[in-house]
């Protein structure tokens, strides 16, 4: 098949699926009106893969068939395989502005990292790397797009999974696993063809029954979500901008007793696997994270600084220092791309050499020597650090330059009027800007940090990679540490 054009994108979403808006039961996304502008968008995503001046950047061809299908899901395995899929994913994010953090790109990288770990995933049955494999083979070359689902609810984070209904193996069958309880939050599951479960959290021994990672299609049997309140509300481009193309959606995964094909089972009770998995992972998700990351800087950092020259700000000193500031961090954004791609490289070459050409890994394979083939994580350390700190600065820093002045902006409707429209014009003109070019910008700064949209944005990009708290406490077990405290034991024996 290869890659999808936006009319199949929009097609393969009329299936039945069982979403739940506000109390609604949407059965065809595609006519809600809260998702009409995410799917428009998407469908651009998927119609630029077959533009003529697009499709030798976005795509490749596939190795089972030749037929072009996208770079995201393009193993880096030698340097011009990654720069290849670098300028794919930072393409992709150029057009989104890297507002959309479940772009089809991140799960992409998902399944390619997840195929790429077979002695984690079959150390006690081969048949769980295989089904990897071939679900990876799926997705590239029917151009599947994916969302996930990875936390438990949140009831009493002081108790274990059992005491979050979250989703558990009830039982296994000769046809799959069957699986019941919840699980959040899928972000673009309303508009995604397939869920894929996967670990987040790591489990504890007793806790092998929440141990399963499996896709199944949005529309299986027994499947259904409650997703959140949308936030397109039909304004139009010019009043929300982002709103009504970028709001991917979030929701909550009920199952009821759903019936998991064994060929889609990944994970199945195996704490080992479960919690080694992301871990092991190359790291070709963490690489357009930093990409996606690194490109809504740069727009929310050209946003800022457009933003000040609607009143003068950007001769003013004390601006200039702000946004210089942020120009400073997009910099060293760009860095992150590049030290993300070389350890990517890095980890893949160092897992070739500990596999060696060991091709069954059932009950002989140690899991943990699998776990770190390199020891840098600079890809994770720039999604759970770097990006939460500065989009939470830059977000300040749009709101400090805006000032009082984007709080009181008027419609594009307001313009449209005549009776008030020579009014506006007069008192709300910028230095060398007219009235309606300023309004907008300041339109697009509020809907960028300050409406439903811009608040769930820095949000969501705070917990991108989870609890900061936690987070934090993970890198202080990580092996850099060890490493920083040698240089200080190292000064001292000098000295001795």
């Amino acid at each position: 098949m290869g890659a999808r054009t936006g009319a199949e994108y929009i097609r393969g979403l009329q299936d039945g699926r069982r979403i739940h808006v506000n109390g609604e039961l949407v059965r065809d996304v595609t006519q809600y009106h809260g998702f009409r502008g995410v799917v428009a968008e998407l469908a651009r995503h998927y119609d630029r893969h077959h533009d003529a001046a697009l499709r030798d950047a976005l795509t490749f061809a596939s190795p089972k068939d030749g037929f072009p299908v996208s770079n995201s899901f393009l193993a880096g395995t030698d340097r011009a395989l990654m720069e290849a899929r670098v300028a794919g994913d930072r393409m992709r994010s150029q057009y989104t502005y890297g507002l959309m953090g479940r772009l089809p790109d991140f799960m992409n990288a998902w399944v390619t990292d997840m195929a790429m770990i077979p002695h984690v995933l079959g150390a006690k049955d081969k048949k769980f790397a295989d089904n990897a494999s071939s679900y990876y083979a799926h997705c590239r070359d029917n151009d599947v797009c994916m969302t996930h689902t990875l936390v438990d609810p949140q009831i009493d984070r002081t108790k274990g999974p059992d005491a979050q209904h979250s989703m558990r193996i009830v039982r296994e069958t000769s046809a799959g696993i069957i699986v019941n309880g919840a699980r959040m939050l899928s972000t673009l599951a309303p508009v995604s063809d397939e869920l894929l479960v996967g670990p987040f959290m790591p489990r504890k021994p007793g806790e092998e029954a929440y141990c399963a990672a499996f896709a199944v299609p949005v529309a299986t049997e027994g499947l259904r979500f409650v997703a959140r309140e949308t936030y397109d509300q039909g304004r139009s481009a010019f009043d929300r901008p982002l709103s009504g193309r970028f709001d991917e959606g979030d929701a909550i995964a009920f199952f009821d007793h759903v019936l998991i094909p064994w060929e889609r089972v990944f994970v199945a009770g195996d704490i080992r696997a479960y919690n080694a998995m992301i871990v092991a992972f190359p790291g070709h998700v963490g690489l357009q994270a930093v990409i996606r990351g690194t490109e809504k800087l740069r727009f929310m950092t050209g946003l800022a600084c457009k933003l000040a020259t609607v009143s003068g700000r950007q001769h003013m000193p004390r601006y200039q220092e702000m946004l210089g500031e942020l120009v400073g961090y997009v910099q060293i954004a760009e860095g992150l791309i590049t030290a993300a791609a070389n350890e990517t490289l890095r980890r893949i070459e160092a897992t070739k050499e500990l596999l060696g050409a060991k091709a069954d890994y059932s009950e002989t394979f140690e899991v943990a020597r699998g776990v770190h083939p390199f020891h840098s994580f600079a890809g994770g350390a720039a999604m759970r650090q770097f990006f939460p700190m500065v989009n939470t600065l830059v977000c300040d820093v749009i709101r400090r330059v805006g000032s009082s002045g984007f709080v009181m902006t008027p419609t594009e409707g307001d313009f449209d009027n005549a009776e008030i429209a020579a009014s506006l014009n007069a008192v709300l003109a910028g230095p060398e800007m007219d009235a309606r070019k300023k309004v907008q910008l300041q339109k697009l700064a509020w809907d960028a940090v300050a409406t439903e949209f811009g608040s769930r944005q820095e949000h969501y990009e705070i917990f991108f990679s989870g609890d900061p708290y936690a987070v934090r406490i993970q890198q202080f077990g990580a092996p850099e540490r060890a490493r920083c405290e040698a240089l200080v034991e190292r000064l001292l024996s000098e000295g001795a």
